[in-house]
């Protein structure tokens, strides 16, 4: 199979009295031989003219590759000629080198009008392909191509909006009075309302047989965005180019449109104990956002010997119910293991009121199971049927399989979200079949900052990654910072 081939184009033709538009639409699939890729489609009109025209990744195809879409509206009214008949040719860019698909050297034709056109033998092919629910759309329009061959009797729409706890059936519509050359379209609306996301699959019915798209086994998905949550010790005003590192980390929030920010050594002046708010870390971070988060911190104990150091949270969505308490044996300000979480809920939209903890936990030998218990107990407190989940964020000071770390997750009752996202196998043994032998497996694994979900909880990871790195937004503290994804289940 090519690494880059074409599945269906339409070239239709709209005529108006202000004048004539020409739609070229590629749909292409392309092997996800790696992250990088440039896709173009190459084409050109009877005037032998040819053209570079950009493709958008749309979202995955099966397990190995990927569906891209290259699209150009053509005006007649504002003085450029329409295209007409295309020629045209594919091109796929990445480390793993150029690859081409022209139709073993002929290129491929596309006729003026012709409608929708899928590719030799594909009988079935979803067009409308869209990954991304926006907020508050309420309804999905959903496009069909049928290769007419099939004299299809029906196309429904086999869908979830609950992630298959219940399954519904829309048919499709075609209009038979739209003179359609080419492959037949069939279209249907599907109603989101507040749903996070839809699934779905599509099946042609024949008189012989049924015919089925489900995108490789995979089903199509349209979702809204998931939840961010990014966990970062700020090491307490002890960075050199200090001010440039709290741009980056506003940066990055930015860019990648964190939702809720759990931060922990939040420092300001000490001054006399009275606190410096222009000088708190939190705030000046959050006052680079624009706009700026809804932001809750509170202070622990003198840190450095200069300045009131504690924890905070930032969020997008308006912080309730928030309230900080000290976890530790000492409430000594001039303490450095006297230790105080912050805690706000969070109504997020599509999922609900989410519990969100910022901690910094003390070693184990300093005291790190007796903060747990009680952050444990607190949290367990706070939960009831309207808490979609529960989050325990920050810096516990315990090592991935150490005994501190042993105590979080033998309880049975929170699983460390950065496993479940990127160490399966290991996930299972430790948070499933409790396998004796898991901690040799995380000798390697130097984390000591977490988010700790609830095994009740209404959400899932969808993804993790490490993200403050010299490949990345450079190093920002003594800690990488996590930012990790959620999702319904």
């Amino acid at each position: 199979m090519a690494a880059i081939q074409c599945l269906a184009v339409e070239n239709t033709i709209t005529r108006k009295k202000a004048g004539s538009q020409q739609l070229l639409v590629f749909l292409l699939a392309v092997d996800n031989l790696d992250f990088d890729k440039q896709v173009d489609v190459t084409w050109a009109g009877p005037d032998g003219e040819w053209h570079i025209l950009a493709a958008k990744y749309l979202g995955p195809r099966g397990e190995r590759q990927e569906y891209w879409q290259a699209r150009l509206v053509l005006n007649g009214k504002i003085g450029r000629d329409l295209a007409g008949n295309v020629s045209f040719a594919l091109r796929l860019r990445c480390q793993a080198g150029e690859f081409w698909d022209n139709n073993g050297g002929w290129n491929f034709q596309s006729k003026q009008g012709s409608g929708v056109t899928l590719a030799r033998g594909l009988r079935l092919q979803n067009l409308r392909i869209k990954p991304k629910l926006e907020d508050g759309q309420q309804y999905v329009q959903i496009k069909v191509a049928v290769d007419p061959d099939m004299r299809a009797e029906a196309v429904v729409l086999h869908w979830t909006d609950d992630n298959w706890r219940h399954t519904r059936q829309t048919k499709c519509h075609r209009n038979k009075r739209l003179k359609q050359r080419g492959a037949q379209v069939w279209t249907a609306r599907l109603k989101a309302d507040d749903a996070f996301a839809l699934q779905y699959s599509i099946c042609c019915q024949t008189p012989q047989q049924e015919i089925w798209d489900n995108n490789g086994g995979k089903n199509y998905c349209i979702s809204r965005e998931p939840l961010k949550v990014m966990i970062l010790n700020l090491h307490c005003y002890q960075e050199d180019r200090q001010d440039f590192k709290f741009s980056q980390i506003a940066k990055a929030i930015t860019e990648q449109a964190v939702d809720i920010v759990c931060l922990q050594e939040v420092a300001e002046h000490w001054n006399d104990g009275r606190g410096d708010w222009n000088s708190n870390a939190a705030n000046i971070i959050n006052q680079r956002l624009k706009p700026p988060m809804h932001l809750y911190t509170d202070w622990s104990h003198l840190g450095f010997d200069k300045y009131r150091e504690g924890v905070a949270i930032l969020s997008r969505y308006p912080l309730h119910h928030t309230h900080s308490r000290y976890v530790s044996d000492s409430h000594d300000a001039y303490g450095i293991h006297s230790r105080k979480v912050v805690m706000g809920q969070v109504h997020v939209p599509y999922m609900g009121a989410i519990n969100v903890f910022s901690a910094h936990l003390s070693w184990w030998e300093d005291g790190f199971r007796q903060q747990f218990q009680r952050l444990s107990e607190w949290a367990d407190s706070l939960q009831d049927s309207s808490v979609k989940a529960t989050l325990l964020c920050g810096d516990f000071n315990i090592a991935a399989g150490s005994i501190g770390y042993r105590q979080v997750v033998s309880g049975n009752q929170y699983e460390d979200q950065y496993l479940a996202a990127n160490h399966q196998g290991l996930f299972e043994k430790i948070f499933r079949v409790n396998d004796a032998h898991w901690g040799g497996l995380m000798t390697d694994d130097y984390r000591i900052d977490y988010i700790f979900m609830n095994k009740s909880s209404d959400l899932q990871v969808a993804s993790a990654r490490v993200l403050f790195t010299d490949w990345d937004y450079g190093q920002v503290s003594d800690h990488v910072g996590y930012l990790m994804a959620f999702q319904p289940k």
